[in-house]
């Protein structure tokens, strides 16, 4: 098996700051456009000349789905706050000029990505990370025995450092960019069962520090929407096994050469952009990773 320390590396050099970014505003749907493209010909000593070819098919997105792209551009503006109730789908028939079902449609496929969340006579709310079944979507690891439980963490380190070139490259970063990095062991019932490294966007976490993080008492997703007005959508994730080193051993209070998983995961905002790079080691004597396949 592969040695965890590949995985956790703390040598980094400290960076300067950045500015927070600003979100974009709502779109109106407007169809596809067909671009005409055009052919040159060209000889020896003469002038290039453009001639007009034949205009490509137009692409055009079901309806439902240019209403969904629309919705989606309101959640990622901050129309409506996480947590908010949403317009119903009457109302947004009304503003966007198409019939209730195409809504509903484009809402089906929202909550399915867990963008809002349907409750049953109050309408449809944006989904955001203080919800309860909401702290379980990012964590896998489930004890043997006993109900999931949130775990306690013990922030080991939490600074402001220049991206390495490999973790620039997954979070579509330039080398050098300034990142924060955060290094924790995560405790269930105080027993030491994961250790973390993650890699955030300096330039949207600007002002995140140890002291922010330990007096927190949610999880951290909800405080990088709250505080940060970042929502993690979705997460690539790749798993494997490894052994213990003497680092994660000490950390985790086990023997050296223990069998632990190890995850690297980097999760994504809207539009698709990447915006945390987690690497963990996980002790699965009394747990198991879980995940539900559909």
């Amino acid at each position: 098996m592969n040695s965890a320390s590949s995985n956790l590396t703390n040598n980094a050099t400290a960076a300067s700051g950045a500015v927070s970014p600003t979100a974009s505003s709502p779109a109106t749907p407007v169809a596809a456009a067909a671009s005409t493209p055009v052919a040159v010909a060209a000889g020896t000593n003469t002038t290039a000349t453009a001639m007009p070819v034949a205009s490509a098919s137009p692409t055009f997105s079901p309806l439902y789905q240019q209403i969904k792209a629309l919705i989606t551009q309101s959640l990622q503006s901050g129309e409506w706050k996480p947590g908010e109730l949403i317009p119903s789908e009457v109302e947004l028939a009304g503003r966007f000029k198409v019939s209730q079902g195409t809504v509903r449609k484009a809402i089906d496929e929202l909550a399915a990505e867990n963008l809002v969340m349907r409750r049953q006579g109050k309408g449809t709310f944006v989904s955001t990370h203080h919800e309860a079944r909401a702290h379980f979507r990012f964590l896998r690891l489930v004890p043997d025995e006993g109900v999931p439980h949130y775990p306690e963490s013990k922030f080991i380190e939490v600074k402001r450092v220049r991206a390495p070139a490999d973790v620039a490259r997954l979070m579509d970063l330039k080398s050098g960019d300034a990142v924060i990095f955060i290094k924790r062991v995560q405790y269930f019932d105080g027993v030491p069962t994961i250790v973390e490294e993650l890699w955030l966007p300096g330039l949207i976490f600007k002002g995140l520090t140890a002291e922010r993080l330990v007096e927190y008492k949610g999880p951290m997703y909800g405080l990088f929407e709250t505080e940060f007005g970042t929502r993690m959508i979705r997460a690539s994730e790749q798993i494997r096994a490894v052994c213990a080193d003497a680092g994660a051993a000490q950390l985790l209070n086990i023997d050296l050469g223990t069998p632990l998983l190890s995850s690297e995961r980097v999760s994504f905002t809207y539009g698709d952009k990447p915006v945390e790079l987690r690497r963990g080691l996980y002790l699965t004597s009394r747990h198991h990773y879980q995940n539900e396949l559909s």
